[in-house]
């Protein structure tokens, strides 16, 4: 397919989640079975024979009377000859012999022509049979015929369509809520809508607090097709991230107000009020430019912690900055709260004093991945996730207004943070038009109140766990029935093992730790050292109209390349093309697997790849069901073209009615009522039959085609049982 196929084009504006199966035209079955020439029936040589007997029974007096009336008439004539008979009395006597012996000869022939008419008779009445036989043949192969003729046009446009459909969000959508899901699931999730965004020429930010490396394959993805990924494997990479550096003063302020209050409850406004002002004294203190050590090293001298001396040196802090933040709040007020809130902060902000200690300078890239290394600490991971969160937030809010989902934000393990955390970053990218996507492992009481909100599309994949199964069958409705293909149920199950389970950082150091993946190799990047010069969001560097323009120029050539990238280099498109590489086993791609309701334990045992979406539009509420497997794009019979609305029921596919068999289903044709066909007895009225073989066809019954298969024989030998 060419690069400038439209099939390969991804509109700017269009957000693509996966791909609905859809058969308009269900599986026409097999060909019907063609009729099979009936088994005409001849004379039986065993009737012809008893007839004779019986004849012969019959004519055996006459045949007796005639032998004795021929042997008198010799004798009679001997003893006429010799005279010892008179002969007028001889002349009587041989006379009357000569009648006998006509009269029982002419009795004797009768009883052969009547044999011979029976036997006429009999074949006559086969004859009719047979051509009644033929007549009815002639019949069923021309519906036959007709039959074949639709089987054939409805395989055609069985084989011709394409069932996976593209599954595209309206355009007044802002946001996807995923819940449930596996780390496989994700996945394909994540690569699916991120290499649908770059296709469209956007930029994509994952940040991935799942600690299952839920991003691998579309790094390899892009690493193949030539856009070169970034990625932050935290907390290793933190002194080369340059997230949220060089905000203003209260922007910072509150981003690390925020990030400190990961451990407390939502409502402690107060605590966080507190946080805010201490942190914005402190960094009018420290001036521009103040680093997260720096802002520790002034929070340690407030709750007189340590030596600030020790920080003097370090060149965190300056003599001057230490006595101001000594005499900030006055003696009475440190003992009352500032100690201990202060103490509070310094502790949580120690996991980010290496924050950009050693930016590496970075080119341009579409994507951008930021996640946390699972072998970290959990609370660790938790305030690295809050911080990276929280500082694209404020980017966001400085960015100018772009096309819709032109910036692309996914977040994968969204349940760990907090609840104001998730609404500003919600907010931010309602104001910009940016696309959300927000994924969550479990519904706790914060998702579920979140789930949907404003103009969202909620997505449910497999849900493990029995409450939360049940509260989704409930939001969807359990009487909507749904149909799953063979490939998803097959490809799910196979990719399993075969995913890498963590990252390879693209900004560290050759001498820095990195992690492997079992699906690509990459290497780690010596950079020079310096600040990052270009934002995280590409068109913060830029003006509107360039942005623009960038984005046609990407929508073709892209397109080509990372749909590519997803064959050779990611596990979804090594394992689909496995799945139907054979011709045997391409038929899966067009063959439905079974048909479920939303229920409870059907969404718990959903294939990895299933993605239940529902959203609103104009005409109502639609619910899909989607395969996020991004390796579905390489299938032609498939197409880009949106899936219009949602199917509420399954077809069944309507077999086409197969043709008559004669001899078989049907009863064996009857003679005319001229010629009834009477019991098999002995006799001379008996016209038994017996089957025979199979005459060569008349010239009537080979006028329609005799198309398709043959109907099974039944096979009538018996087996003896092995001994």
């Amino acid at each position: 397919m060419s690069a400038d196929s439209p099939e390969l084009r991804v509109r700017p504006d269009q957000v693509r989640l996966g791909w609905q199966f859809r058969q308009d035209h269900p599986d026409p079955g097999p060909p019907p079975r063609r009729p099979v020439p009936p088994e005409h029936d001849r004379i039986s040589d065993d009737w012809v024979a008893a007839q004779r007997r019986e004849e012969n029974l019959i004519n055996r007096p006459l045949k007796a009377v005639l032998i004795g009336a021929a042997a008198g008439v010799v004798v009679f004539l001997v003893l006429t000859a010799t005279g010892a008979v008179n002969s007028v009395l001889g002349a009587i006597l041989i006379g009357c012999c000569l009648v006998i012996t006509a009269l029982t000869a002419y009795a004797t022939w009768q009883g052969g022509q009547a044999l011979k008419e029976r036997i006429r008779e009999e074949q006559e009445r086969l004859d009719r049979i047979r051509t009644e036989k033929d007549r009815r043949l002639r019949i069923e192969q021309e519906e036959h015929a007709e039959l074949h003729h639709v089987w054939q046009e409805r395989r055609e446009e069985f084989e011709r369509q394409r069932p996976w459909q593209a599954v595209a969000l309206p355009p007044d959508v802002n946001r996807v809520d995923l819940a449930g899901g596996t780390l496989v699931g994700w996945s394909a999730a994540v690569t699916m809508i991120g290499a649908a965004r770059l296709a469209a020429g956007g930029d994509v930010i994952v940040l991935d607090l799942s600690d299952g490396a839920v991003a691998t394959d579309l790094v390899a993805m892009a690493e193949r097709s030539g856009v070169d990924p970034l990625v932050w494997v935290l907390p290793a990479d933190l002194p080369r991230l340059d997230l949220g550096l060089g905000l203003g003063r209260e922007a910072t302020a509150d981003l690390l107000s925020l990030v400190v209050s990961v451990s407390e409850k939502e409502s402690s406004t107060r605590d966080l009020s507190f946080d805010n002002s201490i942190l914005d004294r402190l960094l009018g203190i420290l001036g521009e430019g103040a680093t997260i050590a720096s802002v520790a090293a002034a929070l340690r001298a407030l709750a007189q912690v340590g030596d600030p001396r020790d920080d003097v040196r370090a060149g965190l802090l300056t003599p001057e900055q230490v006595e101001r933040i000594t005499t900030l709040y006055g003696q009475g007020a440190t003992d009352r709260v500032v100690i201990e809130r202060a103490w509070a902060l310094e502790a949580q902000l120690r996991k980010l004093e290496s924050l950009g200690t050693r930016p590496a300078r970075m080119p341009r890239s579409r994507l951008r991945v930021v996640a946390t290394d699972r072998r970290s600490g959990v609370f660790g991971n938790k305030v690295l996730g809050t911080y990276a969160v929280t500082a694209l937030t404020h980017l966001l809010r400085q960015a100018p207004e772009a096309l819709p989902w032109q910036h692309t934000l996914i977040v994968c393990g969204a349940e760990k943070l907090r609840g104001d955390v998730l609404d500003r970053l919600t907010d931010a990218c309602e104001s910009t038009r940016a696309g959300l996507v927000l994924a969550y492992r479990s519904l706790g009481a914060p998702v579920k109140e979140r789930l949907g909100r404003g103009h969202a599309a909620v997505a449910y994949m497999r849900l493990g766990n029995a409450e939360d199964a049940k509260a989704a069958a409930e939001q969807l409705g359990t009487e909507h029935r749904f149909v799953l293909s063979q490939l998803t149920e097959t490809v799910g199950s196979s990719i399993t093992d075969t995913l890498g389970d963590s990252y390879t950082s693209t900004v560290g150091t050759s001498d820095s730790t990195s992690t492997t993946y079992s699906e690509s190799t990459s290497k780690g990047r010596s950079r020079g050292s310096g600040h990052s010069d270009d934002g995280w969001l590409l068109s913060a560097s830029g003006t509107f109209s360039s942005s623009r323009d960038a984005n046609s120029s990407f929508s073709t050539s892209d397109s080509t390349a990372i749909s590519e990238g997803i064959n050779a280099s990611t596990a979804w498109g090594r394992n689909t093309s496995r799945a139907i590489g054979t011709n045997e086993s391409q038929a899966q791609s067009l063959q439905r697997s079974r048909e479920f309701l939303v229920e409870q334990h059907e969404l718990q045992q959903l294939p990895a790849t299933a993605m239940i979406i529902t959203y609103a539009d104009a005409s109502g509420r639609r619910l899909v069901l989607a395969d996020v497997n991004p390796a579905l794009h390489a299938l032609e019979n498939r197409t880009i073209a949106e899936f219009d609305g949602a199917r509420r029921t399954g077809g069944v596919a309507a077999p086409v009615p197969e043709a008559p068999v004669p001899g078989a289903a049907a009863p064996a044709p009857l003679p005319p009522p001229d010629a009834p066909e009477e019991p098999a007895q002995a006799g001379p009225a008996a016209r038994p039959v017996v089957p025979s073989r199979v005459d060569p066809p008349s010239p009537m019954s080979t006028a329609p085609p005799n198309l398709g298969p043959p109907p099974e024989r039944l096979d009538w030998r018996t087996r003896r049982p092995r001994r």
